[in-house]
């Protein structure tokens, strides 16, 4: 099985959020940091589509997984 390696800008696109370089800093930065033990997708800032995409994503292991789990860290930082 091929492994996919996945950029933020993939995933603000599947989140339909905007996805330039510009944007996703900003969204880091207004949205961040996110508490310790919150989870991603039950964080308040997503709209009830975009935390389902994150939950399947993640309950499905998708090659999606490994960049969600980063954008969770550097929401963390």
């Amino acid at each position: 099985m091929e492994a996919f390696f996945h950029r933020f800008t993939e995933l603000f696109d599947q989140l339909g959020l905007p996805s330039d370089p510009f944007s996703i800093a900003a969204f880091l930065r207004e949205q961040g940091p996110l508490a310790p033990d919150a989870k991603l997708e039950e964080a308040p800032f997503w709209t009830a589509s975009q935390a389902e995409l994150l939950r399947q994503l993640l309950a499905d292991d998708a090659d999606w997984a490994e960049v969600i789990d980063r954008l969770s860290l550097a929401l963390r930082e």
